[in-house]
């Protein structure tokens, strides 16, 4: 009776894990990971909500009180509201671009065996292996001869080119993981090809078009240089030029600098919020291909 009971009290410790110190290590290195990363932010947003006085006493302080002005003066005077919508028209259109092109793109080369949809494949990488700074005199060239500098167009002509062999990436390695058993299926069932994929494959590519979306979106929007060479002086600037122009200007005013700085990240910040979960979601799936 005694070695039953002694065994059933002994059972349930056995069951028990004994908590790893270096579990607990890598969790505060995570933690400590995650405030180097934050910290910015936190300072970017204390800044901006702070007034000439309380930046020169105590910058890295909470504001107190908040001065929640900077930002209606910023949005005034750096002209926010033209270039959110410049930037917002350049990238919408991009993306557009970038999902239909990409997107049966990269079907044709994920189910074509064949050498030339290879041949092909090579080639898109190769577009992304190339920095395309060594080709911007030339594109500059193109797109002046086209008469479209300072122009919606030349903008989405651009970045269209430069990112879709990366979008065709992206694409073919998650419709390599897709069975081909759907588009067979619907084949079979007397859709063309077209239809077989906008009906059919497409709805199931919603996790990389979340992937393309925001990678391409965040990198469409934060982009400096290129809308400095081709809308510098235009009424077709984007945020960066125009926050560029704006820092310049109010150098000595940090709280109204840090309240652009904010204003002109909150709309990709959004995105980023709203699409996060697609872009592991998307890269698993790619990789399995």
């Amino acid at each position: 009776m005694s070695t039953s009971m002694t065994l059933g009290t002994a059972a349930p410790g056995r069951g028990r894990r004994r908590p790893r110190y270096g579990q607990y290590v890598l969790e505060l290195v995570m933690i400590a990971v995650a405030v180097v990363f934050l910290f910015p932010v936190y300072a970017l947003i204390t800044l901006a909500m702070k007034d000439p006085r309380q930046i020169s006493e105590s910058p890295l302080s909470l504001p107190s009180p908040p001065t929640f002005g900077n930002f209606g003066d910023a949005w005034s005077s750096a002209s926010l509201g033209p270039a959110l919508v410049n930037s917002t028209v350049i990238t919408a259109v991009s993306l557009l671009l970038l999902i239909v092109l990409g997107s049966t793109g990269a079907y044709y080369l994920a189910r074509c065996a064949r050498g030339l949809g290879y041949g092909l494949y090579i080639l898109f990488l190769l577009g992304i292996v190339l920095p395309f700074q060594l080709g911007m005199i030339p594109l500059y060239k193109l797109v002046d001869d086209l008469g479209w500098l300072g122009t919606y167009q030349g903008m989405v002509l651009f970045y269209t080119g430069i990112q879709l062999p990366f979008t065709v990436f992206l694409y073919t390695g998650f419709i390599r993981a897709l069975p081909p058993d759907y588009a067979q299926a619907a084949l079979i069932d007397g859709c063309n090809h077209r239809q077989a994929f906008t009906r059919v494959v497409f709805p199931l590519l919603r996790p990389i078009t979340g992937t393309v979306i925001i990678l391409n979106a965040v990198f469409i929007w934060n982009d400096f240089f290129t809308p400095l060479l081709y809308l510098g002086g235009s009424d077709k600037e984007t945020v960066p030029v125009g926050i560029f122009a704006f820092v310049g200007q109010y150098v000595s005013d940090y709280g109204l600098v840090f309240a652009g700085l904010v204003l002109a990240a909150l709309p990709i910040l959004i995105v980023f919020v709203l699409l996060q979960r697609y872009v592991i979601k998307g890269f698993a799936g790619g990789l399995k291909g």
